[in-house]
């Protein structure tokens, strides 16, 4: 299996398990252990019942704006950790208000401009040091064992629910290409969702005229150009992803051995 496979629920977006990707050494990611998906604000009632059996912890990669707009669902005896990897608002990459509005005044009829903007995010949240924190505190959760899956979100699952994917496929060695894959696989999953998106971004824009669906694909889609982005900052700051894990994540080499023995069968 290349890609993350896409969980069956009836209000979550975006919601991928990695088990079954496969490592260079042949081994495989366990199965219900590792999830990334969109926000967890609305859940129906069989849903509610399939998380609580899916999950024991969950990690909020958004801001606190985010949180306050669509806070996430509680579910007893799951354990809820708030790791934020952005100090700005982020339009594309958030899904506030504010950053929302000023967006689209910018790049919501020149779709160019909006593929430039989200390559300068990601080279952005390449040299930031909050995300390389955030990320560190993700991946030391990670190497603590548990009973069932961790699951880390975003709003959309794409960006910063993406770049915590592609940290924790790289630390397990699955093959560069396999990672990129994965990463625009959000656009197949996030397909049925795009006539709400793009309404839900309109509604925030305040005027239709100033948003093209072009733009909108550049905005809320996954396009290897943000992915290379961000490999080609970090490698150049770190001098390679391996540099990243060491310097800018904290991890020893038995710390990576360690998160492969937990995550590889």
């Amino acid at each position: 299996m290349s890609t993350s496979k896409l969980l069956v629920f009836e209000k979550l977006h975006n919601i991928r398990d990695l088990g079954g990707m496969r490592a260079s050494d042949g081994r495989r990611i366990v199965s219900g252990k590792l999830v990334r998906c969109g926000d967890l604000s609305e859940f129906s009632e069989q849903d509610r019942k399939a998380f609580a059996l899916l999950s024991d912890t969950v990690i909020d990669f958004r801001t606190d704006g985010e949180r306050r707009e669509k806070p996430d669902i509680k579910i007893p005896d799951i354990r809820y950790h708030h790791i934020p990897v952005l100090d700005s608002l982020t339009a594309g990459i958030t899904r506030e208000k504010a950053a929302d509005r000023n967006v689209f005044s910018r790049f919501g009829a020149e779709p160019d401009k909006a593929r430039r903007y989200m390559c300068d995010m990601y080279h952005s949240f390449a040299e930031s040091d909050l995300a390389a924190a955030g990320y560190a505190q993700f991946i030391r959760i990670l190497m603590k064992p548990h009973e069932r899956a961790v699951v880390w979100h975003c709003t959309a699952g794409k960006d910063r629910a993406g770049i915590g994917a592609a940290i924790v496929e790289e630390i397990l060695g699955v093959e560069r290409n396999a990672v990129v894959d994965d990463y625009l696989a959000t656009n197949k999953y996030l397909q049925g969702d795009i006539a709400f998106l793009t309404e839900f971004v309109k509604s925030q824009a305040g005027e239709d005229g100033l948003v093209t669906e072009e733009a909108l694909k550049y905005l809320f889609g996954a396009e290897r150009d943000y992915i290379e982005e961000y490999y080609q900052t970090i490698e150049s700051k770190y001098g390679s992803f391996g540099g990243f894990l060491r310097d800018g994540l904290g991890l020893s080499w038995e710390d990576i051995l360690q998160i492969q023995s937990l995550y590889l069968t």
